[in-house]
């Protein structure tokens, strides 16, 4: 629709449905979304950070305090709150901790870039302030970053109990700890450049129920969660020759829909005896190749199941992907998909062990470049081990982080107070009002032992107050210590963060809060909000939008 000016009325270029937010109302309305996310998590920051429950559309419950799995759970209807969101999953991705400290640094950027927009400032140059401090950020990053030496055990441990700590597995962390640092050196290598990589894809994680946490335990290998297909079969293999088949041991279907008229029941013999035939014969080269375990990724026949317990062999159909993909790795072999060419140079060699407690089989190889090792997690329920596991795979990529890239900082909102410090001493550098917008970016830091004091009980201006004093006098280690109320030396307390996951944190959430500031008009083809029939939410529609989260009271 279109009308010609008319008597000072405004030309009308958009369709009816259209609506549309502009300059002010824009922003307010972006930094009050991005803020309503960052509030979402900040309670569950620091060791006495409290958990959420989430319960999605289907009713499945999930119990947790970790950032990234709150926001990705939690149904969000707004495109700037959506922008948030991906600072948790780029942290997550990059870093793998760290996530609820790089939002709520996002959101209260955002807080601080509303107070100097306020003062009219314009976006411009708090976008240029912000991009500045978070640069010296980085680089101040690296001037307080501690080296770790690769066999400093203690060290590495320490940062992945920090990290666990305030999570589900804080009750056993010393004990997963140790599971977690014996890990990652038995599968990390080094390079020609003399640095460090940390094959995190052969360690592999399995869950059990049932257990205490305190029975959790490191395989030198993989556990399968599978049963002997018969059971004449042996249950464990000492000598094991194994042969990893991605092809059923079943009778070859015809490729196209067939029929076949029976007139007698000798040809319904002769039919059978063909099929068994087939069958024998598949089981016939799979002894030919001198292999006693079978772990097939697809189907195996009743009768191909007697025949292989019948030449002693252990079979396990039905075997996950992934499981095939990891025993590929353990064992140093390859995977079998047509047993016409399968031989003898495609077993792998190693044991094979049956836990009739646990019911589960435990596969470890012999060869010097097979590696692989499975940390086994036990908990009471579902819910318990479930928490248990992101608290691991947590700490299980910080301890990796910190072994390749070799530096550490104090955590407990040391290293924050101590950007801050520095960053309002760059800001008497910084000329004309980006001057201002670094100094917001510096408070902006110290949002971080504010809201650890908070979750903790404490007073978070006092507890600020402690630790800007003792970072004024040198001490750039002093943090909170929230279990004895302290202002500590906290690398001297064993908590430490690595420096690779506070660099990302301060990159994540600057660009996403740059990002937010820069826009100053949104438009819609539709209504603002996505709670629409799948009808109308296509690419051109609202659905394009990612919804507005019912903004239409904005305009």
């Amino acid at each position: 629709m279109s009308q010609q000016r008319m008597q000072g009325q405004p030309m009308i270029i958009m369709g009816d449905d259209a609506q549309r937010v502009k300059d002010k109302d824009a922003q307010e309305h972006n930094i009050s979304a991005a803020r309503a996310v960052a509030d979402a998590v900040r309670s569950t920051l620091g060791p006495k950070g409290m958990d959420k429950m989430l319960v999605d559309s289907m009713g499945d419950v999930t119990i947790t305090n970790d950032g990234v799995t709150i926001l990705q759970e939690m149904d969000i209807d707004n495109p700037t709150a959506e922008m948030i969101v991906e600072v948790a999953e780029t942290q997550e991705d990059e870093a793998g901790d760290g996530t609820t400290t790089a939002v709520a640094i996002a959101g209260e950027l955002l807080k601080n870039a509303e107070d100097l927009l306020e003062r009219d400032i314009h976006p411009t140059a708090i976008i240029k302030g912000y991009n500045l401090a978070a640069e010296q950020a980085r680089e101040e990053v690296d001037n307080v970053a501690i080296d770790v030496d690769p066999d400093d055990e203690e060290l590495i441990r320490n940062v992945a109990e920090t990290s666990m700590t305030g999570k589900g597995a804080e009750l056993d962390k010393e004990l997963l700890s140790g599971i977690i640092y014996d890990a990652i050196k038995q599968v990390s290598v080094e390079t020609v450049d003399d640095d460090i990589v940390v094959d995190a894809e052969n360690i592999n994680i399995e869950t059990q129920t049932g257990r205490a946490a305190s029975e959790s335990e490191l395989l030198n290998g993989v556990a399968i969660d599978k049963d002997p297909v018969h059971d004449n079969m042996p249950s464990s293999v000492e000598d094991a020759k194994v042969l990893l088949l991605n092809e059923a041991v079943e009778v070859e279907e015809a490729e196209a829909d067939t029929s076949v008229n029976i007139d007698s029941p000798d040809q319904l013999q002769s039919f059978l005896d063909q099929e068994e035939a087939q069958l024998k014969e598949k089981v016939q080269q799979i002894v030919d190749t001198g292999a006693n375990v079978v772990f097939c990724q697809k189907g195996i026949d009743d009768m191909a199941q007697h025949y292989l317990a019948k030449e002693g062999i252990l079979a396990v159909r039905r075997t996950k992907k992934s499981d095939i993909e990891f025993l590929k790795n353990v064992l140093d072999t390859s995977i079998v998909t047509d047993l016409d060419a399968a031989t003898e140079a495609d077993l792998g060699y190693g044991s094979v062990t049956r836990d009739e407690e646990d019911e589960l089989f435990y596969v470890e190889g012999d060869a010097d470049d097979a590696h692989g090792v499975t940390i086994l997690l036990r908990g009471s329920t579902d819910h318990v081990v479930d928490e248990l596991e992101r608290g691991v795979t947590d700490a299980l990529d910080v301890a990796a982080q910190t072994l390749s890239d070799g530096r550490v900082l104090p955590g407990g909102g040391a290293i924050e107070v101590e950007l801050a410090d520095r960053l309002r001493n760059y800001a008497d550098s910084v000329s004309g009002r980006e001057q201002l917008a670094v100094e917001a970016y510096a408070d902006a830091l110290e949002l971080v032992p504010r809201v650890l004091a908070e979750n903790a009980g404490l007073d978070s201006i006092d507890t600020l107050v402690d630790l800007r004093s003792a970072h004024e006098d040198g001490d750039q280690r002093a943090g909170l210590n929230v279990h004895t109320n302290d202002v500590v030396d906290t690398f001297e307390a064993g908590v430490v963060e690595p420096a690779h996951a506070k660099e990302q944190a301060v990159t994540s959430a600057s660009e996403a809060a740059n990002l937010v500031l820069k826009i100053d008009d949104i438009i819609s083809a539709g209504d603002l909000s996505t709670d629409k029939g799948d009808d109308q939410g296509g690419p051109g529609g609202a659905g394009g939008m990612g919804g507005m989260g019912g903004m239409g009271g904005a305009m």
